[in-house]
């Protein structure tokens, strides 16, 4: 693989601000760490990200489809490859009645501000989760006894061969935190939500009761990737990294959050290896003391 000619090639396809080199990843995630992926591109079209990955295939360069980077740790060496960032500029929204469509791109606390403009419940869960829509269908994001499986109605993607495809509801196979975007490595470029029309006054309540529980049980004002672990079927992650002693537990400036254990915070200048240490930590003790197995919600990629 030679990244230069993958870059020239890409230079030739799509607008020269829309390339980077040699980008620092710790601008690009939540967590606030990662070394410098080797191209970043920033599409504004399905048919840009449909040539990069063509490009890359063809050249056998490994490449990687993020949102926001809000559930993504990248490794301090970085990313070995060319990285598309589709919250950059795939955002748009559009409204019709009930119906509302979206680009994978646009975050949900927008999403969720613009259909409350418009009167319209059902989405009112979605207000705080951070991340992309296109992040959210492919782990069937959810919070507050809510999920996106609850008003998604399809999702148009691209398949390993290139291919867009539309699929309903039914046929993605949304479960806890799962899809089958995931299992297939699926790209998501739009999506289509049926939510229903409410009063504005009383979905704004709702989104600002949501808001201020997670103020008050969300260690919001440091970086992390949101909750660290996936549920395990029949306790709760927190409470069992709680009961294993690990509140405020540190690895360097990565820490088990003293507001809420389910968190994993970057309190100072953090590395990936500090967190991803932690995380190891973490679920060697919790499997020690209880006999659970924690699965971390994080993707991790990139090198050592």
């Amino acid at each position: 693989m030679s990244i230069e000619l993958v870059y020239q090639q890409l230079k030739g396809q799509i607008a020269s601000e829309n390339i980077r080199l040699k980008e620092p990843m710790s601008q690009h995630t939540s967590f606030r760490v990662g070394g410098p992926a080797d191209v970043m591109v920033l599409p504004e079209t399905d048919r840009q990200i449909i040539t990069t990955v063509e490009i890359c295939r063809k050249n056998s360069c490994p490449y990687f489809i993020m949102g926001n980077g809000t559930n993504l740790l990248v490794r301090d060496g970085g990313y070995r490859g060319v990285i598309v960032k589709t919250a950059a500029n795939m955002k748009d929204c559009r409204i019709e009645g009930e119906n509302v469509s979206g680009q994978s791109g646009i975050l949900l606390s927008t999403l969720s501000k613009l259909v409350m403009e418009e009167s319209l419940e059902g989405f009112e869960f979605a207000s705080g989760i951070p991340g992309t829509l296109g992040g959210a269908v492919a782990m069937n994001a959810g919070a507050y006894g809510g999920e996106i499986k609850d008003s998604l109605e399809w999702a148009r993607v691209i398949n390993p061969d290139g291919d867009i495809m539309t699929y309903t509801r039914d046929k993605l196979e949304l479960g806890y935190r799962t899809s089958i975007i995931q299992r297939n490595d699926l790209i998501v470029l739009d999506c289509g939500l049926k939510l229903r029309k409410g009063n504005r006054d009383a979905i704004e309540k709702k989104i600002n009761e949501y808001t201020s529980m997670r103020k008050a049980k969300q260690p919001l004002a440091l970086p992390s990737a949101g909750s660290t672990f996936k549920r395990p079927e029949g306790y709760y992650a927190g409470k069992l990294i709680e009961d294993a002693g690990l509140r405020g537990f540190r690895i360097g400036h990565a820490q088990v959050s003293e507001m809420h254990c389910g968190f994993i915070v970057n309190v100072g200048n953090a590395t990936a290896n500090d967190i991803i240490a932690l995380i190891n930590h973490v679920k060697k003790e919790v499997k020690e003391k209880f006999n659970v197995e924690l699965q971390p919600e994080v993707k991790v990629i990139g090198q050592l």
